[in-house]
């Protein structure tokens, strides 16, 4: 009788459970066609990198500009550049610059290329658990199919902006990575040489080729 009841209760929960998913991915959809129709953006980014278990707390904050497939980071002790071809990690303390081919990895710093390659490859479903003052906010879990790096994203949206506020990216070795935006600018006039690294303008540098 037990398992009867238990069978109901799981049919009577499906309906529920797959309009739960739609509306997820319909407002992550909402979110990434609103972001991609910037011609660029600058963000206030505030990241944090934690792994309980080894007892690692990290914090750093940033600013990132993102402009179709290039982007530009300046976070506390390194600056990452790409044109979308290249990218440069330039390291001020040592003076040397790292250059290498761009790659096709879960570990794309572009929030918009984040969600909208997430929202292909993860399903989607609202945090029922997760709660706010501002009713506005809704977190989204991402859970991963098999073959990715992370186990699941958690993706704070504001359900009025039709903006993102915040994701966190949990991989397989227990370390969470969190990107909370606390400003963002779209459809600014950025320089040409924004997203490429020229060596004249970093007397001294020290390239390394690893391309």
């Amino acid at each position: 009788m037990k398992n009867y009841l238990l069978t109901l209760l799981v049919l009577a929960m499906m309906p529920a459970l797959a309009q739960n998913e739609k509306d997820a991915e319909k407002l992550l959809e909402s979110v990434i066609n609103k972001t991609a129709s910037y011609s660029n953006f600058k963000a206030q980014l505030a990241y944090t990198m934690v792994n309980a278990e080894m007892n690692i707390d990290e914090k750093k904050t940033g600013v990132i500009y993102v402009q179709g497939d290039s982007y530009r980071i300046e976070m506390e002790g390194q600056e990452i550049i790409s044109d979308g071809k290249t990218v440069w990690t330039y390291l001020p303390d040592s003076k040397e610059v790292m250059v290498s081919e761009v790659l096709e990895t879960e570990e794309s710093f572009s929030p918009t290329k984040i969600l909208t390659q997430y929202n292909d490859d993860y399903d989607a479903r609202f945090d029922a658990d997760s709660k706010y003052k501002n009713a506005n906010l809704k977190v989204i879990n991402l859970k991963a199919s098999e073959g990715k790096n992370f186990d699941r994203i958690s993706v704070t949206v504001n359900l009025e902006k039709l903006s993102l506020e915040s994701f966190s990216m949990y991989d397989k070795d227990g370390n969470v990575f969190t990107y909370q935006i606390v400003l963002l600018e779209p459809n600014l006039n950025l320089s040409a040489n924004t997203f490429v690294f020229n060596v004249k303008d970093y007397p001294g540098v020290d390239v390394v080729d690893m391309r």
